[in-house]
């Protein structure tokens, strides 16, 4: 091959023409009748309706069970009991006897106080009454019994004479000798109180 020599290029000029007029030629054969074809093969479109939803029929419920009464209970008769008229009035007689009434509850204990009577005072002392000359002379004897009023200090407030010895002379004598006596006082509940001491003395011939 020569280089610089022209090459003749119509045989490939009429080749690349033919090329493309076999190309126009098979592309206007399926515009045209491949085309038409295609549109007689395609199926005719589909009609739809909407057709109502047809619901199945309800079955009707069952019926109720049978109910079943209970038969009457059988009657029987109240037996028959004769009480004769002593057996009444025995029954009626022994309701009567122990028919008793409530027993009450008894009634709160009353609190009683505790007293303590009065005494002489042994610390003290007491002076012995003196025998009255005349009284000895005259042989007079016998018992007194003085009652002395003791206050809460002890002292005596009051005196008097519950039993004469039967000699107004030995009984002022008594009382005139004891009523310098010292007393403990009575109590109410460990409290001292107010209270009379009764004192008896005998006199007695030597």
């Amino acid at each position: 091959m020569l280089f610089g020599q022209r090459q003749d290029s119509s045989p490939r000029l009429y080749g690349l023409g033919g090329v493309v007029l076999l190309h126009v030629l098979v592309i206007y054969a399926l515009v045209t009748g491949l085309a038409r074809k295609a549109i007689e093969v395609l199926p005719a479109p589909i009609e739809t309706k909407i057709l109502q939803e047809v619901t199945p029929p309800k079955e009707p419920p069952p019926p109720p069970p049978p109910t079943f009464k209970e038969p009457p209970p059988p009657y029987i008769p109240p037996p028959e009991i004769n009480i004769s008229q002593a057996q009444a009035e025995r029954s009626t007689a022994i309701t009567a006897v122990t028919t008793e009434k409530p027993v009450e509850a008894p009634p709160p204990p009353v609190h009683q106080a505790v007293r303590v009577a009065a005494v002489i005072d042994a610390k003290h002392g007491c002076a012995e009454p003196e025998y009255p000359a005349a009284s000895q002379r005259l042989g007079e004897a016998g018992t007194v019994v003085l009652q002395f009023l003791i206050g809460v200090d002890g002292r005596i407030k009051d005196s008097r004479i519950a039993r004469s010895s039967g000699y107004p002379r030995l009984d002022e004598a008594a009382r005139d000798a004891l009523g310098s006596c010292r007393f403990t006082p009575g109590t109410v509940d460990g409290k001292p109180e107010e209270s009379w001491a009764p004192i008896k003395y005998t006199w007695k011939l030597n």
